[in-house]
């Protein structure tokens, strides 16, 4: 390499060393993020059901135009929102007919413009959708491969790095046929981020405390033995303990201290928490130390990345599903309820709303009925979905569904009927006008 040539090569301005995610056509859709909007929500009564007294929305109409106008009264108090998105896989361009990328990009490849207009569709959305989280709600976003990068780098940008929660594993399929490769895909992502992360309190399955019990009736419930002892400590904590019974003395373990001093000692003996054993071998310890279920930190277990990969939440368990209400296929790759009804419960609780605006079938309002019927506890859905019509030549058409959201409406109204009587599984429709 000739000095010229090499001098050439590492002499990069400053200003060209940054780091950032852009794509063309990013600074058209931050101003579209940014637009205020003309257009208006307009009540529907002859499309809405149980409508008197109910908490629940369904929009039908552009998402990004809902997401602006519910802002007014909605900002700050959603505490879940789910999306299925678009994947870009060819096949659902509906929403980006808008996003193309900018005049001058000629020598963009397709597949880049198809990123470029993907990025620049989902953008702005998310930004709006940011704004309507609660301080402590959180974003959970199914994505597969085509766009898990370009999600990842905008959710970052929009919510911020530190923000990041992380990502569910979902199975959904079993082994069928590779590409040719020799590899076969049979999973997809779950995006998890907060609005503030420390805020977030994501709550798993209830601890089964399965080792806990109370055979000496101590008041304070149900306990287990613990160990006493700490990896650090000092003088204060490293003392010998003395049993009454038997006056055998006991030190911590090797290289560690007791979990507490001689002053809180002395009153866990008064509490019942250390409990003396009358007989015992000579390589125990000559006491108990309790840890009570009640004082355990969460009552929760924290929710796990692979709990999505049982079979239950393939795709293949979402179709029989809906065919289940409707007796035939109306909708093409559904999500499970049980997948969707599983985030209702881990992140939501009493008087909380949850928000899908590429709602499709409106298994996540499903999913938020039958949670709330599960549980008891009173939660709201807003369903926001655009009137794509229903291919003809499907049995949707046939039987007299025209867009999906005539598919979802009907879906509430079904579910609604088998649900017991007394909960709120009404909504109030509105389109959205110009």
């Amino acid at each position: 390499m000739s000095a010229e040539r090499k001098k050439k090569s590492v002499n990069i301005p400053d200003a060209e060393e940054r780091y950032e995610f852009i794509w063309p056509g990013k600074r058209k859709c931050i101003e579209e993020a940014e637009r205020v909007c003309e257009e208006r929500m307009v009540y529907d009564p002859g499309n809405s059901y149980r409508a008197e007294d109910t908490g629940n929305l369904y929009i039908e109409g552009d998402n990004l135009t809902a997401l602006k106008l519910l802002e007014d009264e909605y900002a700050g108090r959603i505490k879940m929102i789910y999306i299925d998105p678009p994947y870009n896989t060819g096949s659902d361009h509906i929403y980006m007919d808008r996003f193309t990328a900018e005049e001058g990009s000629a020598k963009v490849s397709a597949s880049g413009r198809s990123h470029a207009a993907w990025c620049s569709m989902i953008y702005p959305r998310l930004y709006a959708a940011r704004r309507l989280l609660s301080e402590d709600g959180v974003i959970f976003i199914s994505i597969d491969d085509n766009e898990e990068f370009n999600l990842k780098k905008i959710c970052e940008e929009i919510f911020g790095e530190a923000n990041r929660v992380g990502e569910v594993i979902r199975k959904t399929k079993s082994m069928t046929a590779d590409d040719g490769s020799g590899f076969n895909l049979q999973h997809e992502l779950l995006l998890i981020y907060a609005k503030d992360k420390s805020r977030l309190r994501l709550k798993g399955e209830k601890k089964a405390f399965a080792n806990y019990s109370n055979p000496d009736n101590d008041p304070k419930g149900d306990w287990c033995a613990g160990d006493p002892s700490a990896r650090s400590g000092g003088p204060t904590t490293y003392f010998e303990i003395e049993n009454p019974y038997t006056h055998k003395k006991d030190l911590p373990p090797s290289g560690r201290y007791w979990a507490f001093s001689k002053e809180s000692l002395k009153r866990y003996i008064e509490e019942g928490k250390i409990k003396f054993k009358e007989n015992y071998r000579d390589n125990e310890r000559g006491f108990i130390f309790k840890r009570y279920k009640a004082d355990a930190k969460s009552q929760f277990e924290p929710v796990h990345s692979l709990f999505a990969v049982e079979n239950e939440y393939m795709n293949q368990s979402a179709t029989v599903e809906l065919r289940k209400i409707f007796g035939s296929d109306v909708f093409s790759y559904p999500k499970p309820v049980a997948y969707i009804q599983k985030l209702v419960q881990y992140s939501t609780g009493e008087g909380d709303i949850v928000l899908d605006f590429f709602s499709g079938s409106a298994t996540t309002a499903q999913a938020v009925m039958e949670q709330c019927a599960e549980d008891g506890l009173k939660r709201n859905f807003i369903m926001v979905q655009l009137p794509e019509e229903v291919d003809k030549k499907r049995n949707a058409y046939k039987e007299g569904y025209k867009t999906l959201c005539d598919v979802g409406r009907e879906r509430i109204r079904l579910v609604a009927e088998s649900l017991e009587s007394g909960m709120d599984c009404g909504f109030k429709a509105y389109r959205i006008e110009n």
